[in-house]
């Protein structure tokens, strides 16, 4: 259970914490959300909307969203950081326009209720579970009753959950912690990542990559030429390597018949 293959994942989990961090220490919170009508509308402060996914304003919101950052490290060992890092990328793009755009439209219905952008990349999340739920295929299932078992042979009523339930639960409660706003944050991210999914966006957009080095594909790609080349140099020279470890055999049997006498006066030997 670690970082391995997931270097997108681990940069994403460290700078999230970190500037969570930072901004609690140096009391810079008030600079990571959005207030429609102060920020936007007042103010003109349009540089808020690429600065409120950078971080968290609590610790509960820091743990649950880099617990969910890190259950969701299997998609991108399945697509490569590559893809991955431009997916976050562009999703990060299109959720720091659309939640604020939907607060926006709704805030005239109950402007005191729609008029807050809680901070977090609680979109984001929500864009990658969506891909988590499509992709990663579920291990188990079971079942939690709700009654007690009847003494037949009947089934019991329960609910039927799967080894994925869990991390749905800890994104879901993310998504409530900073009510309506991250609840609509969570939804325009699912939407996202599922138009993404089947094909929704145009071609341009779900084909786009970051620069291989930026992800380090660069130094990827060199290692496994390496690999190939001491795979083809080995390939050339079988007989070689048979004939060394047979004669490496031979040598060690050799060793194993002479006493421990003999072998301690061939070292002097040796060193004479």
């Amino acid at each position: 259970m670690t970082f391995t293959n997931a270097p997108v994942t681990r940069l994403t989990v460290l700078g999230l914490v970190s500037i969570s961090i930072a901004a609690s220490l140096f009391d810079a919170k008030q600079y990571f959300y959005i207030l429609i009508d102060t920020h936007l509308f007042r103010y003109r402060q349009f540089w808020r909307l690429l600065s409120y996914q950078l971080c968290y304003m609590n610790s509960t919101e820091v743990l649950f969203a880099a617990i969910s950052l890190y259950n969701l490290r299997v998609v991108e060992r399945m697509w490569g950081s590559r893809k991955y890092a431009s997916f976050i990328v562009l999703s990060s793009l299109f959720t720091a326009l659309f939640p604020p755009l939907i607060l926006t439209i709704l805030r005239p219905i109950a402007p005191s209720l729609f008029n807050y952008m809680p901070a977090g990349p609680t979109a984001i999340i929500f864009a990658v579970l969506a891909q988590f739920h499509s992709i990663v295929p579920q291990m188990y299932k079971y079942r939690i009753a709700l009654s007690q078992a009847p003494p037949t042979n009947e089934r019991f009523s329960g609910v039927t959950l799967s080894d994925k339930s869990y991390q749905y639960y800890i994104a879901f409660h993310l998504a409530l912690l900073q009510w309506p706003g991250s609840v609509l944050g969570a939804m325009a991210g699912w939407i996202l990542g599922y138009s993404w999914r089947v094909g929704f966006l145009p071609t341009s957009f779900t084909s786009w990559r970051l620069p291989g080095w930026i992800v380090g594909s660069g130094s990827y790609r060199r290692s496994a030429e390496f690999e190939g080349l001491r795979r083809r140099l080995e390939g050339e020279n079988p007989a070689t390597g048979v004939s060394t470890g047979v004669q490496n055999q031979n040598e060690g049997q050799t060793d194993r018949r002479r006493t421990m006498g003999q072998q301690i006066m061939d070292q002097f030997r040796e060193a004479l």
